[in-house]
């Protein structure tokens, strides 16, 4: 078995996970952490997998290439070096999502917040709202100490640019 990073960009369309996971099975690939996102007109796909021993690299790269519904993407197939698993700073104990207006700075202002706070992004995902002219922020993320003051940093900043927050803690299993 072999472990290998899976990146897939290209147009988004209906049915474009369903066409990449279906294929990835048929292959005998079994997802680890598996991320699919809508960017702009385009659709991200990244999976960490393990593949069975008999299927190589390059030919989940070739399976994937040939699929009609990944015409004109750009796919990445290659080993996955690091260690699958999480550990501890990858458990979410929070997610809080800050949404308001959009602000230049604003992921990077958040971001350095909880990196003072030792605290760990493990998932991040911005978007534009035109239709309420808002953008929200959602962090998934791992804070191993000194969680108030943390949250209360957060909130601070986020009411500073005039934007709404919201916390919700995750329990242990979540």
């Amino acid at each position: 078995m072999s472990t290998v990073l899976i990146s897939v960009f290209c147009p988004d369309r209906t049915g474009l996970v369903a066409a990449i996971t279906g294929r990835l099975f048929e292959l005998g690939a079994n997802l680890g952490d598996t991320s699919f996102a809508m960017l702009g007109g385009g659709g991200e796909f990244t999976s960490v997998c393990d593949l069975p021993a008999d299927v190589l690299v390059h030919e989940v790269n070739a399976a994937l290439t040939a699929m009609p519904e990944l015409k004109d993407a750009r796919i990445s197939v290659r080993a996955f070096e690091l260690d699958a698993s999480h550990g501890p700073l990858g458990r979410i104990t929070h997610r809080v999502v800050v949404s308001g207006g959009d602000r230049p700075g604003l992921v990077a202002r958040l971001s350095e917040v909880f990196g003072q706070f030792q605290a760990n992004i493990v998932r991040l995902d911005a978007q534009r709202v035109p239709e309420q002219d808002i953008y929200v922020t959602r962090f998934s993320v791992s804070i191993p100490s000194r969680v108030e003051a943390c949250l209360a940093t957060i909130g601070n900043t986020a009411g500073e640019l005039h934007l709404s927050y919201h916390v919700e803690e995750v329990q242990s299993g979540s």
